[in-house]
């Protein structure tokens, strides 16, 4: 490190910097978490002198939700971390800022907040001066990948930061990049993992499962939700009018199967394809959630006009892993059980039901929650099968204050 960049260095001693640096490239990296890394680091800088009031640490993240996260360290309460909504990122709050400057332009910002001119200044300096800093130092945070991230010191100090302070942050900061980029890294990758793959599956590759056949039999309710007309709207609709209404469905979908604790392994075209792990919970619960899970989403779907599909559920065994080729593989069920909950979508359709089971799947609830569809023989499927409708919640409440649903009479379907 060039010592010959610090003017009348009194802040540390050289000989602790270099201390400081290795810390930050060895034993932070390798065992210290970010928050605990950018914690012990404005430790350090302000028990050599630093006036440090607040540090943001901000990281990019490939997330459709989460546009960054980071950890933000103030003097009086330490160190957490903090996620921002990619929405955001698209706002004034981000644009024209000293952060997008910094990630820009890869260049440090330095801005005195006692002499802030509205006509030049971003709001977001203001708001930090009326706080009761007094100077503000941002510099980029550079990966060994090329990206940039930043960081923001601020001081309350009357005189703000020295000239020497500034230098030593901004020697330190390589080191600091150094120390964060392999959590940064991981933290990008399995959020990428989750995206694409789900939580579940996302968690196996990350844990080693990446080879063909890694896999594991587990019991599961399986839900397979699909669109009804999805073949006219495709026809009727402009492509970019059919992605938004797919992508609604989807959405209310997944955003209800997330909420019972189910994972989204698949989008098959039209159709969604999701599992609930039996475990230690039992049949009957992890069919319950996955119920829950399809009942809610319905239900949101009578909101958006037009939208309209069906789900079907079954438990059972399923064969979760890795299935394809040795250089392109996909995270997975298979099995019996899924092919069983497949065939289930045309008896939904051909009885015009919005949520059909098996018999498994109906003998873990009340009696009075399904109905018997008749018998139907599924391709693929060795002996005919009992099927039944799930009774919706307001269908239940029809039957308990003696008023009968409006009920199509069903006709049994033979072998």
């Amino acid at each position: 490190m060039p010592s010959q960049r610090i003017p009348d260095f009194n802040v540390i001693e050289f000989a602790n910097v270099i201390e400081f640096a290795t810390w930050l490239v060895g034993t932070a990296r390798v065992a210290l978490s970010p928050v605990e890394i950018v914690a012990q680091t404005c430790e350090r800088l302000v028990a050599a002198g630093i006036p440090l009031w607040r540090v943001r640490v901000g990281q990019r993240l490939i997330n459709p939700l989460i546009g960054a996260w980071g950890v933000i360290w103030m003097r009086e309460t330490g160190a957490e971390e903090y996620t921002v909504p990619r929405s955001v990122l698209a706002t004034s709050s981000y644009t024209g800022s000293p952060f997008e400057h910094v990630v820009k332009t890869r260049t440090r910002f330095y801005r005195s907040l006692r002499d802030l001119d509205p006509a030049r200044d971003h709001p977001v300096l203001f708001e930090i001066a009326e706080d009761g800093s007094t100077d503000y130092l941002a510099l980029p945070i550079i990966y060994g990948d090329g990206s940039v991230q930043g960081a923001a010191f601020t001081t309350d100090a009357p005189g703000g930061f020295s000239e020497a302070a500034m230098v030593l942050i901004e020697e330190l900061s390589p080191f600091l990049a150094a120390a964060l980029e392999p959590a940064a890294m991981r933290r990008s990758a399995e959020s990428l993992l989750r995206t694409y793959l789900g939580e579940g599956p996302a968690e196996r590759i990350a844990a080693g499962a990446i080879r063909r056949g890694d896999q594991v039999t587990i019991e599961a309710a399986v839900l397979l939700t699909d669109l009804r007309g999805y073949t006219l709207l495709s026809e009727q609709l402009p492509p970019d009018e059919l992605l938004e209404r797919l992508g609604q469905y989807q959405e209310l979908v997944v955003t209800a199967v997330r909420a019972e604790g189910g994972d989204v392994l698949k989008f098959i075209g039209d159709g969604v394809l999701s599992i609930f792990p039996v475990e230690d919970s039992g049949r009957e619960k992890a069919s319950g959630r996955a119920r829950r899970a399809l009942e809610a989403a319905l239900l949101r779907a009578e909101q958006i006009a037009g939208l309209r599909f069906v789900g079907c559920l079954h438990v059972g065994s399923v064969i979760y892993g890795n299935i394809g080729s040795p250089d392109r593989l996909d995270f997975t069920v298979v099995g019996p059980t899924v092919n069983f909950v497949s065939r289930l979508e045309a008896v939904a359709k051909s009885t015009n039901s919005a949520a059909v089971c098996s018999r498994e799947v109906a003998a873990c609830f009340p009696a009075d929650t399904t109905r018997r569809l008749g018998t139907f023989t599924l391709p693929g499927v060795p002996d005919a099968q009992a099927i039944f409708e799930l009774v919706a919640p307001d269908q239940r409440a029809s039957r308990e204050q003696g008023a009968d649903p409006e009920i199509k009479p069903r006709t049994e379907h033979g072998s």
